[in-house]
């Protein structure tokens, strides 16, 4: 499963980094060659594609598919940190300073990962200068994500919070529109990313269906009133 990409892997690779303002810098034909340097790999549900700890050798890129950010506490307990999806890349910051990896990361649901060695990478940013300044907006959108996560903690309450989260992975991994289907997520999934517990997280889940905002069928979660979840969120 974990070959090197063939001829037509590259040109679906190509395909998919051409889309991505990180690589798109690079032209053509430096997105062509960047392929072929890489590894692509698909993942099943529930698999890791890097533990916490293990040593930052390459940036990652999803190229279809939905992964999970975990941390793991020392007493073993899991945290869902973020969610990932089509573009996204991960593994930066073990990259930049060389130390290990700071979460897991793990398949929501099958995952097509694109894996670009440290060496490559570095080498590309000498031959491509605007590669290294997209590198720093990435970073910079990083931190400005992170830096949105601390203050909706401080500012909005679970509901706003909750609904808020909605809106995002709808936007990233779900349909556009009034009605959207977002990926089986489980409730404790849910309720790492928005810092409360399982049970707070399915009262107020159950205070948006009352209020017909959204409709949960199993793990599935449809917005149904995207217009008051924006409200709710202070969006």
């Amino acid at each position: 499963m974990n070959a090197r990409s063939g001829p037509h892997d590259v040109e679906r690779v190509a395909a998919v980094l051409s889309e991505i303002p990180l690589f798109r810098v690079l032209g053509e034909d430096g997105i062509r060659d960047t392929a072929r340097a890489g590894l692509s790999r698909r993942y099943r549900p529930g698999e890791i594609i890097f533990h916490q700890g293990d040593p930052g050798e390459s940036l990652f890129t999803l190229l279809d598919g939905l992964v999970k950010v975990v941390f793991t506490t020392e007493h073993g307990a899991e945290i869902v940190l973020n969610m990932l999806g089509r573009g996204d890349t991960f593994g930066e910051m073990a990259l930049l300073d060389g130390s290990p990896r700071s979460a897991s990361i793990v398949t929501a649901r099958p995952a097509w990962v694109f894996a670009l060695p440290r060496a490559r990478l570095l080498e590309l940013m000498r031959e491509h200068p605007g590669l290294a300044d997209e590198f720093l907006r990435l970073l910079g959108r990083m931190v400005r994500r992170l830096t949105g996560q601390a203050a909706d903690l401080a500012y909005l309450d679970l509901g706003g919070r909750l609904a808020k989260l909605l809106l995002r992975l709808a936007d990233k991994h779900g349909n556009h529109g009034e009605v959207v289907e977002l990926p089986g997520l489980t409730q404790s999934d849910l309720a790492a990313l928005v810092g409360a517990t399982r049970p707070a997280v399915n009262r107020a889940l159950q205070s948006l269906v009352s209020r017909k905002l959204i409709a949960v069928h199993g793990r599935t979660i449809t917005l149904l009133d995207v217009a008051a979840l924006r409200k709710r969120g202070g969006l």
